[in-house]
Order: structure tokens, then C-alpha cells, then sequence
């Protein structure tokens, strides 16, 4: 039987990064570095895992992207951050941690082999709208992954019980000014490139929402269909559309 990229959300660990390392005082402030062994400095790849916020999801799984990835000569740092369930993970504490780990990128040049001109942000999800939302800060390019880029939408769509809505703290029309300054759609322009890269058979986030958000983005961002796809195929380096995130992440870098 074919892979079903879900799967990807349960595979072994995969081995340990090159160095864990806190990024903060919270015992979820913390990331993974993992440096490719090449004689230059290093792109790198800030890498923000999914899961609908939700603390039962981890960087574990995104592990096997940044090793992908560093078989491709990118260096990763796969961020873990705080969300729903964890003290103060709902809104706004998982973007303050982001951005934090975002800004500690400043610190791993400092120690590693790393170049900082070459810095690109890679989101999958609930973490493609943290990379989405981090990046207008940091003003660096972002690739993001079936992203959910429109907290409104998402959310008046799902309902009161859905994933945004819990994590926002509520609805839209309770806490306009609340979905105003965490969604991306709200924040464009971001002023940075973009590549959003999506399924077109995505069960979980609408691929219609990365076509929307893509024309509204107006020429900051471009759409890399994955005609066929669902949601878990963009982060799977054993699917057969791996090698269109790849790209992606090598465009921006």
C-alpha cells in the first residue's frame, strides 16, 4: 500500500539533533539544531511544526524534515513553542514564543557555522500561520506549508469548537482586534517573499484559503499546487511531492 503522509505524525523519532538549545526560560522555549557537515557557512531554516496548536503535537515529526532538509545542505533549527493546554499557550503566548526563537537566530550566527544573509522560515499548518505571522517582524522570507493563513475565515467557517476559535480564545466577532494582529491575511502586505505551498485535496486547512490568501498577498507571495495532495504530504520526505518543498525552501534562500 501507498504511504499515507499522515503517517508521518507517528514514525520513530528520528535521531538527536546536533544540539538542543533554550531560547528562553519557559521549559517549552527551546529548539533543535541541526547543522549539515559542509565547509561554508550555512542557509538555515527556522522551522516551525504544526499540529491545530495543540500541545499533544511536538517538534518530534518535523525532525524528519530537517534531517531532509540537511541532506540538501540546509541547517534547521526545529522550534517548539508553547500552545493550547501548556500555561499560556493559547494566544497571543505560542506567537511570543516564535518570535522569540525568531530572534534568537541572532545568537546561533554568533556560535555557528551559519550565514545570516541566507535565513528563510518554514511553517507546516498551525505553524505555517506562526511563520506567516513571525515574518512580518523578523522581515524574513517564509515558506509555509498548508497554512492556515486566514484566522477569521478559519474560524467563522469551523465554528466556536474549532481549533482557531479555541485557540484565539473565541469568535471573531467577540475579539475583532484579537484576530486582527495574529492573522496573516490581516497583516498583508508582510513585505517579505513568500511560498505557499498546499494540496489541492488538503482535508484539514482548504487549499482554496492559500488561493485566496496568494491573491490578496499581491505579489509578495506565490502558490506551489500539489495537485492531488493532502495535508501531510509537503512535510513527508518519503511522499513524492518532497522535492517541491525543497525547491521551495532553495528559492528563498
Amino acid at each position: 500500500m501507498p504511504r499515507d503522509s499522515a503517517d508521518i505524525l507517528f514514525d520513530p523519532p528520528p535521531p538527536a539533533a546536533d544540539a538542543r538549545l533554550a531560547y528562553g526560560t519557559e521549559p517549552k522555549q527551546f529548539g533543535d539544531l541541526r547543522l549539515p557537515t559542509l565547509d561554508r557557512l550555512l542557509p538555515l531554516a527556522v522551522v516551525v511544526h504544526g499540529g491545530a496548536w495543540k500541545a499533544t503535537y511536538n517538534l518530534i515529526h518535523t525532525g524528519h524534515l530537517c534531517i531532509a532538509l540537511g541532506k540538501a545542505g540546509i541547517a534547521t533549527w526545529n522550534v517548539e513553542y508553547r500552545s493550547r493546554g501548556d500555561v499560556d499557550g493559547k494566544w497571543p503566548g505560542a506567537g511570543v514564543d516564535v518570535s522569540a526563537a525568531v530572534t534568537f537566530v541572532d545568537e546561533l550566527v554568533e556560535r555557528y557555522p551559519l550565514d545570516p544573509e541566507r535565513v528563510v522560515l518554514v511553517g507546516h499548518s498551525a505553524g505555517g500561520h506562526l511563520a506567516l505571522w513571525a515574518a512580518k517582524a523578523a522581515q524574513l522570507p517564509v515558506v509555509a506549508l498548508a497554512p492556515v493563513s486566514d484566522l477569521r475565515e478559519s474560524a467563522e467557517r469551523v465554528g466556536p469548537d474549532g481549533a482557531v476559535a479555541t485557540f484565539m480564545g473565541g469568535m471573531p466577532r467577540d475579539l475583532p482586534d484579537r484576530y486582527a494582529e495574529a492573522s496573516p491575511r490581516e497583516l498583508l502586505p508582510l513585505g517579505v517573499r513568500q511560498i505557499v505551498v498546499h494540496g489541492t485535496k488538503d482535508p484539514e486547512v482548504p487549499y482554496e484559503m492559500s488561493e485566496r490568501y496568494v491573491e490578496a498577498a499581491a505579489g509578495e507571495a506565490e502558490l506551489v499546487s500539489l495537485e492531488g495532495a493532502a495535508h501531510f504530504e509537503p512535510i513527508d520526505p518519503e511522499a513524492r511531492e518532497w522535492p517541491r518543498t525543497v525547491e521551495a525552501v532553495r528559492a528563498l534562500l
